[in-house]
């Protein structure tokens, strides 16, 4: 990195077990036994109050796993790929995940993975929450193979569901889109967190209590409850993918 060029500055929001904002500029990179090759940033963790760990991840081409990544018996995952070429392994299953390739493992399984050339993901884990009903299967797929619906009624916002929207599964992965000038339909309040990493654009997010400037590449975090909406703003689309904990009912 080298010397700074200003006074030392940041957009990073840190409030523990409610909500955070990390840009791109003040991640640092962790070490992450059986990962080579691969410069990450845990940007969240139960450390800040999530209920999940999410990475991302810059690979070198090459940069792989030396082992299976998260294949504890109640821990599932998810690999999103954003700009590159990864091939990975789930299961017996390998396939070559390209810009906007992902892969669902259920828990027990875990990923292996290796880059073709430079390579930007994001990995994501957390525990399974069983039923007696169903169990979750594997899923393979790519956004840009999934048509955008339209969300509550608004033909300026739109949303695809990366999950089988099924009980089997306590969670899904859903890109929501917002075309400039396009919104919320309410300040959403509610039990459900998010993990969000942006696509692309810009938003005016509220998080709580205050409106938040937030772009490409930045990462948010939203604890239960928290009151949250955007705006989308900019000459692009305004577009993050976000993981949602769903069709479960509160353990006490």
């Amino acid at each position: 990195m080298g010397y700074p060029n200003d006074l030392l500055s940041t957009r990073a929001v840190v409030k523990p077990g409610l909500w955070a904002v990390i840009p791109k500029d003040g991640l640092v990179n962790n070490v992450i036994p059986g990962i080579e090759k691969c410069r990450i940033s845990i940007v969240a963790s139960p450390k800040m109050g999530a209920s999940f760990v999410q990475y991302v991840v810059h690979a070198e081409n090459g940069g792989r796993t030396t082992k299976t990544w998260a294949n504890e018996k109640n821990i599932e995952s998810f690999i999103y790929v954003i700009k590159g070429r990864l091939t990975v392994t789930a299961g017996s299953e390998v396939k070559v995940l390209k810009d906007g390739g992902y892969v669902y493992a259920p828990g027990g399984e875990g990923l292996e993975f290796i880059s073709d050339g430079k390579t930007d993901f994001l990995m994501y884990k957390q525990v399974f929450i069983p039923t007696e009903v169903k169990s979750p299967y594997r899923v393979w797929g790519n956004v840009n193979e999934i048509e955008f619906r339209i969300y509550d009624d608004m033909e300026n916002v739109s949303i695809k569901d990366l999950l089988p929207v099924d009980t089997a599964f306590d969670m899904n992965m859903h890109i929501l889109s917002f075309e400039p000038g396009g919104c919320h339909p309410i300040v959403e309040t509610h039990v459900q967190e998010h993990g969000a990493y942006i696509l692309s654009g810009e938003g005016m997010y509220y998080m709580d209590d205050r409106w938040l400037g937030i772009k490409k590449d930045d990462f948010m975090w939203f604890g239960p409850y928290v009151p949250q909406c955007a705006y989308g703003v900019g000459r692009e689309p305004f577009a993050y993918i976000y993981s949602k904990d769903c069709n479960r009912d509160v353990i006490l």
